[in-house]
C-alpha cells in the first residue's frame, strides 16, 4: 500500500478507495492527493468509523483535476452515481411521505411512509416524496374530495355514509360505474404528474359536452373538479417557487454520530426546518454542504458555526452561478439564530435521553429502555374485543410498529384472557421469525393483567422486562411484588409511562370504533 500511496500525484482530484471486491466504498476529494490519502494510514487518532474503513481499503484509485473546485463536482457526481458505503447518507432524519395509488380494484389514494412502503408485500403507484408534510395532506385531501376517492380501508356491502354525505362515489354499492371510477382515479394521477393542463383541457371539453346534453348535474360535478384542480395547482406553484435567502445551520457530534438542522429564513422569518443525522468523519460539514447543495436550493447567505474552505464556497457559486456569502457569526441577530438551531439539536435528539433514564431508575432496568410496547384492550360490553400494541422507540411513537389484535379466544369479556392472548401472539411470532424484542414491555391494567401477560411469556419461554400500570392512582406493578410502586406525578419517568399508556388506549378505542362502523356497514 505505501508504494501504491507514493505513485500518487500530489495534484488536487478526488480519491477512490475499494474493497477486496472492487467494489467502491468511499470517495473524497483533496487539494493535496497524496498527502491527503497518506493521512489515513499516518494518523494515529483516527475515529473508530475511519478505522473500520481503512482495515477494509484493498485498493485506491484516484482521478486528477485542475482545481480543487473541479474536484468538489466530481466528488459530488461520483458519490451520486456509486453511493458508497462509507460516504454520507444524507437522509432527513424523519421519514418522507409518499402518495400512493393502491394496487386494488376500486384503488384508493392515501398517504404512506418510506417505512411503511418497505413493509409492504405490494406497493402501488407512488408520487413523491413530499417533504412538507402539511403540502402532502393537502393534495391528498383535495384529490379525494375532488374526485370523491373511496377512503375506507374495507369496502361496506350495503350502505356508505361517505356516499350519504357526497365525498364518496360508492363504487362498491355500484353507485358508479367502475370504468368511471377509474376515470376519476387517472384524472387524479394526471393531477400527480403534474399534467394538470391537459387533464383541464380534457374536463372543459366534458363539461361542454354535457351541458349541450342538458346533463347540467353532470356537467356541475365536471366544474367542481376543474375549480378543485386549479386550487391544488396554485399551491403546488407555490411551493416551488419558495426561495430562501438565508440558511441557519449548526450541528452536535456525540458518540462518533453528527446530529444537525438546517433552519431556511425568508425575508428574515423561520419558515423551514430540517434535521439530519449520520456517522462522523473528518470533514463531514464539507461532505453535507457538497451533496446537499447539488439537490437544493442554495441561498444568497449562509450562517455557519464554523469557516469553510475557499473552495467550497467557489463550488457553492458555481452551482447557483451567482455571489453566496457565508457567515461565521461572533455575537448579534444572526449568532443567536445559530444558538437556536443548536437548543433544536439538543431538544429534537436528546430531549427523550432523560425520561428514558428516570424510567430505568424507578424500574431499576440495567439500561435506559430504547424500545418500548405497550397493551391495552377495549371493547364495548363485551362485544367487538380488541387490542392495541404502541410502540415508542427513542422516547418517541414509532407507528410503523403498531400493531392491531382481533381477540380469538375464550371469553371475550375477560380482560385478563384477552391480554395474555395477545402478549403471547405478540412476541410468539416475534421469537418465531428471529426478530429482536422490546427493552420493557407496559400493559395497561393492574396486578391480574400483570400475571396474565407475564404467565404468556413465561408459556412460550421469553424473558422480557415487564409491568403494568394502572389507571385510577397511575401505580406501576412489578412482577412477584403485591405492593406496587407510586411515583411523584412530576417524575419525568412517570409522566412517560402515562404517554405511552395513554396512546395505546386512543389507538386501542380507534380500532374498536373501526371495528363497530364494519359491522353496521355489514347489516
Amino acid at each position: 500500500m505505501k508504494e501504491k500511496i507514493q505513485s500518487i500525484p500530489t495534484n488536487p482530484g478526488c480519491y477512490i478507495y475499494k474493497d477486496n471486491k472492487g467494489k467502491i466504498i468511499y470517495i473524497g476529494k483533496a487539494k493535496n492527493l497524496r498527502k491527503r490519502v497518506n493521512s489515513y494510514f499516518t494518523k494515529k487518532d483516527l475515529d473508530s468509523k475511519t478505522e473500520v474503513l481503512v482495515k477494509q481499503i484493498k485498493d485506491i484509485d484516484f482521478i486528477v483535476t485542475n482545481t480543487e473546485v473541479e474536484a468538489l463536482l466530481l466528488e459530488n457526481n461520483l458519490i451520486k452515481k456509486n453511493k458508497p458505503k462509507y460516504n454520507i447518507d444524507l437522509k432527513d432524519s424523519k421519514s418522507y411521505a409518499f402518495i400512493e395509488i393502491t394496487n386494488e380494484e376500486f384503488p384508493r389514494i392515501i398517504s404512506a411512509r418510506t417505512e411503511i412502503i418497505k413493509k409492504k408485500k405490494e406497493v402501488g403507484k407512488l408520487f413523491g416524496p413530499f417533504i412538507s408534510g402539511d403540502s402532502r395532506n393537502l393534495v391528498l385531501e383535495l384529490l379525494n374530495k375532488t374526485f370523491k376517492i373511496r377512503t375506507c380501508k374495507k369496502l361496506p356491502k350495503k350502505k356508505c355514509i361517505r356516499y350519504d354525505i357526497g365525498i364518496c362515489s360508492a363504487p362498491c354499492i355500484k353507485k358508479i360505474t367502475k370504468e368511471d371510477y377509474l376515470n376519476s382515479v387517472e384524472n387524479a394521477e394526471l393531477v400527480l404528474k403534474g399534467k394538470t393542463k391537459e387533464l383541464l383541457e380534457k374536463l372543459k371539453r366534458e363539461m361542454s359536452n354535457y351541458s349541450k346534453k342538458e346533463e347540467f348535474e353532470k356537467a356541475l360535478s365536471i366544474k367542481n373538479q376543474i375549480n378543485g384542480i386549479e386550487y391544488i395547482k396554485e399551491k403546488q406553484n407555490v411551493e416551488r417557487k419558495k426561495k430562501y435567502d438565508e440558511d441557519i445551520i449548526n450541528y452536535t457530534v456525540k458518540n462518533e454520530k453528527v446530529y444537525l438542522i438546517l433552519f431556511n429564513i425568508n425575508h428574515g422569518l423561520l419558515e423551514n426546518k430540517k434535521s439530519f443525522d449520520f456517522d462522523y468523519r473528518e470533514n463531514f460539514l464539507e461532505e453535507f454542504l457538497v451533496q446537499y447543495y447539488s439537490e437544493e436550493e442554495i441561498p444568497k447567505v449562509l450562517v455557519l458555526p464554523e469557516e469553510v474552505d475557499f473552495s467550497l464556497l467557489k463550488f457553492l457559486e458555481l452551482m447557483k452561478k451567482e455571489k453566496v456569502k457565508t457567515i461565521v457569526p461572533k455575537r448579534g441577530e444572526l449568532k443567536e439564530l445559530l444558538e437556536l438551531v443548536k437548543k433544536n439539536i439538543e431538544i429534537q435528539f436528546f430531549g427523550n435521553i432523560e425520561k428514558m433514564d428516570e424510567l430505568k431508575k424507578i424500574l431499576n432496568l440495567p439500561s435506559s429502555p430504547e424500545v418500548i410496547e405497550c397493551f391495552d384492550i377495549s371493547h364495548l360490553g363485551g362485544t367487538q374485543v380488541v387490542a392495541s400494541m404502541v410502540q415508542f422507540k427513542n422516547g418517541k411513537k414509532d407507528t410503523s410498529n403498531y400493531r392491531k389484535f382481533k381477540i380469538r379466544e375464550g371469553d371475550k369479556n375477560d380482560d385478563f384472557k384477552a391480554m395474555r392472548e395477545v402478549v403471547k401472539r405478540r412476541y410468539s411470532r416475534l421469537k418465531k421469525e428471529g426478530n429482536s424484542f422490546p427493552d420493557l414491555i407496559v400493559i395497561d391494567g393492574g396486578l391480574g393483567q400483570l400475571n396474565s401477560s407475564l404467565f404468556s411469556l413465561q408459556e412460550i419461554g421469553v424473558t422480557i422486562p415487564i409491568i403494568s400500570l394502572a389507571k385510577k392512582f397511575e401505580e406501576i406493578y412489578i412482577p412477584g411484588e403485591n405492593i406496587p410502586i407510586r411515583v411523584s406525578e412530576k417524575n419525568k419517568g412517570r409522566k412517560f409511562l402515562e404517554e405511552i399508556r395513554n396512546e395505546a388506549h386512543r389507538f386501542a378505542v380507534k380500532y374498536q370504533r373501526e371495528r363497530r362502523s364494519k359491522s353496521y356497514f355489514e347489516k
